[in-house]
């Protein structure tokens, strides 16, 4: 057997690995292969730490914790945004840490959506997450279009993204565009940069959903000029089931109002004058709306600090080997199986996870949580695999394929239903 498909190989790479240090940060399923980190990620001892410290300052100061103790709340938010800004390539008050995915991206579409003349549609494409689908629609509601409004580019092969289409579809009556920075199913990295240039030769403003990126993948998103950004916090950044979300903003559109203004819209030094027009913060801060979810957004003070000591250029690169490692197993022990890879393998397109596609994979999927192998189905036949650099290691990615390969053999997956759990 080549060398490079054993346990000794996977092993000596894990002595190898440049982070195998953070591994011991979190807490990992008892006796389980957690490979499902692009969902939600695992709880850290740090941000177990860190939501504790805040309960704490609740129970210490009561109100005054607004400005007291080590994380103010009243500035946490910002304090966050800035450490989340060394991650998506911002400048420190171009970030901050607030609200939802979805409300995120209703604020921002809320504000940036301005039709006019001829420019009253909105580009997105057919293989986003339905959430932003559902939102794009609504604001188009809200200004009194049809869902003819809505452009979303096909896809050739329900898998992948055609940049050169996407910019084909840069028409003179596209008034805003909002793009996934990584597909959500197959893992393809978009070209931001490129995807930001051509929108603007066409006075178009542009948007990223980068929910399957913060945390898995560098970005730029200052230098590219991309006018706006929002993520979730949950998946690769760890921050816990519902954690608060953050959201980009280019300084070109500080001064902008928020479309959806609030409590929290208001200038740090100004919200407490209680007036009735709002003075809104000259930053990112302007687009959140109301009080910052505490308990919420606590985890992410100790989820971060591991970012910031491991770098993402490090995550990345360990990512790239984890999942380039587990490919090459798949192609070499699932041979004659069925299972086909759908993800591009090419380095600067491919995400942080990977995506196959059986016809059986629901109850493939069911079979490799009998095995304590933690997948991760997308109907009607994906399945996406994730080992995360922070916590997973090139033996747990040898034993998930390993695991599979018995299942595929022996048939285990035939005990199942082919459908779907409630929550896949």
């Amino acid at each position: 057997m080549v060398k490079k498909y054993t346990r000794s190989y996977a092993q000596e790479m894990d002595e190898q690995d440049e982070l195998k240090q953070f591994r011991s940060e979190f807490y990992l399923k008892n006796e389980s292969i957690y490979m499902d980190g692009n969902s939600l990620g695992l709880m850290s001892k740090r941000a177990e730490n860190a939501l504790h410290n805040i309960i704490d300052s609740w129970k210490k100061y009561g109100i005054d914790g607004w400005m007291e103790g080590d994380h103010p709340w009243y500035y946490l938010s910002e304090r966050l945004g800035e450490k989340m800004s060394v991650l998506v390539g911002g400048k420190k008050d171009e970030v901050i840490a607030t609200g939802s995915t979805t409300v995120n991206l209703h604020q921002l579409v809320s504000t940036f959506f301005q039709p006019e003349g001829k420019r009253t549609k909105i580009l997105a494409d057919a293989l986003t997450f339905p959430s932003d689908i559902y939102a794009l629609k609504a604001q188009l509601q809200l200004k009194g279009y049809d869902e003819s409004h809505l452009v979303q580019v096909q896809s050739e092969d329900g898998n992948l993204l055609n940049e050169e289409h996407i910019i084909e579809a840069m028409t003179d009556d596209i008034a805003l565009i909002v793009l996934p920075s990584v597909l959500y199913r197959s893992g393809q990295i978009l070209d931001m940069e490129r995807l930001t240039r051509e929108a603007h030769k066409r006075n178009i403003k542009i948007g990223f959903d980068l929910c399957h990126s913060i945390g898995s993948i560098p970005h730029d998103l200052h230098k590219w000029g991309v006018d706006f950004a929002f993520w979730c916090t949950y998946k690769h950044l760890n921050g816990g089931p519902g954690s608060v979300a953050g959201l980009f903003l280019h300084e070109k559109h500080f001064g902008v109002a928020p479309g959806l203004a609030g409590w929290f819209s208001s200038a740090k030094d100004k919200q407490f004058d209680m007036e009735h027009t709002l003075t809104p913060a000259n930053n990112a801060g302007a687009f959140q709306i109301g009080t910052p979810h505490l308990f919420s957004v606590a985890p992410l003070i100790g989820s971060l600090d591991l970012f910031h000591e491991a770098g993402i250029e490090k995550v990345r690169r360990k990512s790239l080997a984890l999942t380039d490692y587990l490919m090459e197993l798949i192609k070499y022990e699932l041979d004659g199986h069925g299972v086909v890879i759908c993800n591009p393998e090419n380095h600067i397109q491919r995400g942080g996870h990977i995506y196959v596609e059986h016809p059986e994979a629901a109850r493939i999927c069911k079979a490799l949580k009998m095995k304590k192998v933690i997948p991760d189905f997308r109907t009607p036949s994906g399945i996406r695999l994730a080992p995360v650099a922070l916590y997973n290691t090139f033996e747990d990615v040898y034993d998930c394929v390993q695991i599979f390969k018995t299942i595929m053999e022996d048939e285990l997956y035939k005990q199942f239903e082919n459908v779907r759990e409630v929550v896949s």
